[in-house]
Order: structure tokens, then C-alpha cells, then sequence
């Protein structure tokens, strides 16, 4: 998974699966925003492949515990999931007590499954430099699959940083995933791509958007479609 641009729809309802069908390559599954998120695993029979997030809540989700990598192991289990969400600050020591050795533990099961890991990291205030962005996105990729990185752009020149560290993260190697949160980097979740970007995320449901910024669903897909999508085959 991952070796070209994949557009997930973001949902904590997997109910919602059919109607993302048209528009997105796999359905990111917030498992911290859900109801019941193992028993909709169980039931689920939909036809995309899964992404599945369990974000804690000091990385902007909803999740208040360490149960959080429990449920997360068992649901790397279910063959209709194809890759989870690791924070980059729980692998790292860098959250906190108990969260590394239970991410490690996630990663290694999740390998042992077969899904890819996608190491996030979300800044909620700024977008640093294009080198600190460059050597975020390294020790992202570094501990999984794919680095995602999420930083909050609050004028122009922050976009700019962020396309400018994809191109350089990319072009090192390294396969990652990027954009800005917040209107003056909106753009970047249609642009990144062009230069490497490998997710992109929409909510099936536009009042649900799960980050400031993101566009609904079919419009991303249109937008990245029409700018020709993954740019790394140039």
C-alpha cells in the first residue's frame, strides 16, 4: 500500500464506506471518534481497504488511554485493515509513560500482519522551516512505512515550506505524507502530491471534517486528479 497517491475518506462510521466508493482509494477509520469502533470492524464488508487511527489526545484526537493501542492491535488483525496510525512521539519515548513500549508493540504486530504503518505527526500552532519539516518527515518515515506530517500553515509562505520539505523528503527516499491544516495552506492537500505526498485525507461527510481545512471528498479527488496526482514517476 502506498506506492502511489491513495485518497482516504475519513469517517468514524464505517457505515459510510458506500458512499466513498466513487471518490477515495481507502477509508480512514477514527476509531477515537467512533461508536463501538471493534464491532463495526467485525461488521464490516465493505470494498476499500482500511487506514485505521485510534489518535490520542494529546495529538488532537479523542483517545485518553493506553486501551487505545490495545484496540489498535486487534484491529490490525482484520483483513479488511491495510494500514494504522502510529504517533512518531509514542515511538519515540517523546509522549506519555507506557506509550513507546506499547507503539513498538503495535508496529512489530502490525508487521506481523502485513499493514503498513503510517508514523503521523501533527503540529496544531506553526509550520517550522523546510529543514526542521525535513528532518520530521526522515525520523517519521524512519520508524514506519510512511512519515505523515501535519502542521498548521498561517500564511503563504508556510505552504511553500511544506511543498518545498516534500520535494526534499522524497527525492532522499523517503515516503511520506504531507499537508497543511488551516486556510492559507489548504491547497497543499491537492498540491502535495504533485511532489510526492502519498495520503490524502477527506471526510466522507463535510460537516464531519476531521482537520481544519480539508475539502470534501469529491473535490480533493477532482483537484488531485486534474493536477495530475503523484508526482514522483516525473
Amino acid at each position: 500500500m502506498f506506492e502511489e497517491f491513495v485518497l482516504t475518506a475519513s469517517t468514524a462510521d464505517l457505515s459510510e464506506e458506500p458512499r466513498a466508493r466513487e471518490h477515495a482509494d481507502a477509508v480512514e477509520f477514527r476509531m477515537d471518534l467512533a461508536s463501538d469502533p471493534l464491532a463495526q470492524l467485525d461488521a464490516y464488508d465493505g470494498e476499500l481497504p482500511l487506514l485505521v487511527t485510534n489518535r490520542a489526545t494529546w495529538e488532537g484526537g479523542e483517545a485518553g488511554d493506553l486501551g487505545r493501542f490495545d484496540a489498535l492491535s486487534t484491529a490490525v488483525a482484520r483483513d479488511a485493515v491495510s494500514a494504522v496510525d502510529v504517533e512518531l512521539a509514542a515511538l519515540r519515548g517523546n509522549a506519555p509513560e507506557g506509550e513507546e513500549s506499547h507503539a513498538t508493540a503495535l508496529r512489530d504486530t502490525a508487521r506481523e500482519e502485513g499493514v503498513s504503518v503510517v508514523v503521523s505527526v501533527h503540529d496544531f500552532e506553526s509550520t517550522p522551516e523546510p529543514a526542521a519539516l525535513v528532518d520530521l518527515l526522515t525520523d517519521a518515515a524512519s520508524e514506519g512505512d510512511v512519515g505523515k506530517l501535519a502542521t498548521t500553515a498561517t500564511a503563504p509562505a508556510d505552504a511553500l515550506a511544506m511543498i518545498e520539505a516534500t520535494h526534499e523528503a522524497t527525492a532522499a527516499g523517503h515516503r511520506v505524507a504531507t499537508m497543511c491544516m488551516g486556510e492559507p495552506g489548504r491547497h497543499t492537500r491537492a498540491v502535495t502530491p504533485l511532489y510526492g505526498s502519498k495520503i490524502g485525507y477527506a471526510p466522507v461527510d463535510p460537516a464531519n471534517a476531521t482537520a481544519p481545512g480539508q475539502y470534501p471528498l469529491a473535490t480533493l479527488r477532482e483537484l488531485v486528479d486534474g493536477l495530475g496526482g503523484d508526482g514522483t514517476d516525473e
